[in-house]
């Protein structure tokens, strides 16, 4: 190094030139810019050294005279040169080339060219190496890319501002990743997300998982009432078109029936009772006159398998799905609903295919005979619950049928009751969305109607599980341990009603599922599998898999070994499918009542859930909620009182209540 050197180096990543001034320590010099600025550099500092009998001030004029010569385009001209002699170059050797000559601005030139390239040449040493042909168009592939992808970016800004402003616009299919990314922020926060983030940050918005939430809404996206437990489950929301396709084919077309010897039962009057929002017509009851005189039950159960077959796409469908999911909302069903409302129900005056349960009670309630048919009905009434209530209330002669089934049923439930089963009577709220406007929570108390159709289905189960014991037929059996109850002294002490169920409730084991017949200490019975429910709880199916093979005469066609796994499978998606429903039924109970928080509400207290912090559950019960609320006074269990709710957020799982004492609930009431 000398004095009057012209060199480039760089301060925080930018070019700056400078001019030698003298030595600083053994190795170090001092440099002067176009400022006057000195700056003490190492060596290793330096990028390129331009030439000697240089004076700061010439520095800009030098910059000047460079600028004819920096057209990036001049790269490519010379890489064509080397490419296929694969010469490498100096930034000298480079400005002979382009330009002839190697004058100190020709050559600081060409090296600024060579230095900022990133696609033709590759630095090796103090040399650049042409990049082969095939890396370089692999480059400006990857740099049209990026220039594409940078376009979008731009363009999709421009359509979310316009979403901000004017609430409405048409997202291209390249929006999509960048508005599920804000999705995932959303949904797994705990995660990386700077895709997301940075996104947020080009908006000036802070950068988190509430905001990205906020942003969704207010461009569209995503409703305020965004089920967030159903995004963030595995449970698939729409049907792959594959599916649909196969669906719409079994509707125009359908598969030859296997069961080709059914039984003719459509002289039957059949009863199909639901209610009134129910799509999924999955039974029937019928009753029968024998010639003797006894009465024979027909319990009639949807027949989904004369369309599916075990492993073909609408079985594989259903199997991930596990169940059909009800929620607030609507249902969410297990198979396309074109074929799970149509020709898989029980549609009034229409001949369908059932698996039909033919069932002969002794005096007592016990089952003195019965048979399992595939058959052929045509359902003649669809009833709801308040139709059926009405007609035993007024004892109506002209369905004597409806009365012959409530009497059965009574008498089906005192035999079980006889054998060891464990009522609990806890009020039911059913919650309904009808719009985000107009949320629903009505209590579904414990009907004739109700019992009547329970004990039907209970009944069927139990003849399931015994044909299917009897004839060593594998199917999901469903039993529940023996529960160690509260003595009854100290049940006896507890108020009766909620109180006293809501402690027995806790003493009741998880039922269990596996291809071992087990007793069924809640409902009393020595064996039972569910049946009755094939269009929407897939286990069900599998048993009509396995019980119809056997009508038929085959081998059923899952051993023991696979339906057992298929059941471990089955059940851990169902357990999912559960969590959902109770979560999406909490987040509209808490909307429900953050919209109502000037109500007065009657409550009881049903058990404490930590007593010494005076923390216990509730009963609202008009509307039949239990949630959590801590008192500020001494209570004892099944006291009552009034509570109005002083802070809900449902998005955030919170609801609080403030105690009405009685001067304030009568005021408010009145």
């Amino acid at each position: 190094m000398e004095k009057g050197r012209l060199v480039e180096f760089r301060v925080q990543g930018d070019r700056k030139l400078a001019v030698a001034e003298r030595p600083e320590g053994k190795k170090n010099w001092v440099f002067i810019d176009e400022r006057g600025q000195s700056h003490t550099l190492k060596p290793q500092r330096i990028d390129y050294e331009i030439a000697p009998g240089y004076d700061a001030t010439e520095i800009p004029a030098f910059l000047d005279s460079i600028q004819d010569y920096l057209d990036p385009s001049n790269l490519e001209v010379a890489w064509e040169l080397l490419v296929e002699a694969g010469e490498a170059v100096t930034p000298a050797d480079l400005a002979q080339l382009l330009y002839e000559s190697q004058e100190p601005p020709v050559c600081y030139a060409a090296h600024m060219l060579l230095a900022d390239d990133r696609l033709y040449f590759k630095k090796k040493g103090e040399v650049y190496e042409p990049r082969p042909s095939s890396q370089v168009e692999e480059l400006k592939h990857q740099i049209a890319v990026a220039a594409q992808r940078e376009q979008e970016r731009d363009a999709f800004l421009a359509r979310l501002q316009a979403a901000l402003a004017a609430g409405e616009v048409e997202w291209q299919d390249s929006d999509r990743p960048r508005l599920e990314a804000l999705e995932k922020y959303v949904l797994y926060p705990e995660q990386t997300h700077k895709a997301a983030q940075d996104l947020l940050s080009s908006l000036q918005r802070p950068t988190t998982p509430e905001e990205a939430f906020e942003l969704l809404v207010q461009v569209g996206w995503w409703s305020s009432h965004e089920n967030l437990s159903l995004r963030r489950s595995s449970y698939p929301v729409q049907f792959s078109q594959k599916v649909i396709d196969v669906a719409q084919s079994r509707l125009y077309s359908f598969p030859p029936d296997r069961d080709r010897d059914r039984l003719d039962l459509t002289h039957l009057k059949v009863y199909t009772i639901d209610d009134e929002s129910t799509e999924e017509i999955d039974d029937g009851l019928s009753v029968e006159i024998l010639p003797d005189g006894r009465i024979k039950l027909w319990i009639h159960i949807a027949d989904p398998t004369r369309f599916v077959t075990l492993n073909d796409e609408l079985d594989l469908e259903a199997r991930r799905r596990s169940t059909t999911m009800y929620l607030p909302t609507g249902m969410i069903p297990m198979f396309p609903k074109e074929l799970a409302v149509g020709p898989m129900s029980l549609v009034q005056g229409q001949e369908c295919g059932a698996l039909s349960f033919g069932v002969i009670l002794d005096e007592v309630g016990a089952i003195a005979d019965f048979s399992i048919h595939a058959s052929r009905i045509k359902p003649t009434y669809r009833l709801t619950y308040l139709d059926v209530d009405e007609m035993l209330e007024l004892a109506i002669q002209a369905e004597p049928e409806i009365t012959a089934l409530n009497e059965a049923a009574q008498l089906r439930r005192l035999w079980r009751r006889s054998q060891g089963s464990i009522e609990i009577r806890m009020p039911e709220p059913s919650i309904k969305v009808k719009s985000e406007e107009d949320i629903s929570i009505e209590v579904l108390y414990e009907a004739r109607s109700r019992q009547l159709v329970a004990e039907m289905m209970i009944l069927a189960g139990e003849v399931t599980g015994r044909f299917a014991q009897a004839n060593n037929i594998p199917v999901p059996f469903r039993g529940q341990p023996q529960p160690e109850l509260p003595p009854d002294e100290e049940l006896m002490k507890l108020p009766a009603g909620p109180v006293r169920y809501c402690a027995m409730r806790r003493c009741m084991p998880r039922s269990e599922m596996g291809i071992t017949p087990a007793p069924h200490a809640g409902l009393g019975l020595p064996v039972y599998t569910q049946a009755t429910s094939p269009i929407r709880r897939y286990t069900d199916l599998l048993t009509h898999f396995q019980i119809k093979a056997f009508l038929r005469g085959e081998t059923p066609p899952l051993p023991p070994d696979q339906l057992q796994a298929i059941i471990f499978s089955v059940t851990a998606s169902a357990q999912e499918a559960i969590l959902v429903e109770r979560q999406t039924n909490r987040y509209w109970t808490l909307e429900y009542l953050r919209r109502n928080a000037d109500t007065v509400w009657e409550v009881q207290l049903l058990r404490w859930l930590r007593e010494d912090e005076q923390l216990g559950l509730i009963l609202l019960e008009d509307l039949g909620l239990e949630l959590p609320h801590r008192f500020n006074r001494s209570i004892a269990l099944g006291d009552r009182l009034g509570v109005q709710v002083s802070a809900a957020d449902p998005r955030h799982d919170v609801i609080r209540f403030r105690e009405m004492v009685s001067s304030e609930a009568t005021a408010t009431a009145s």
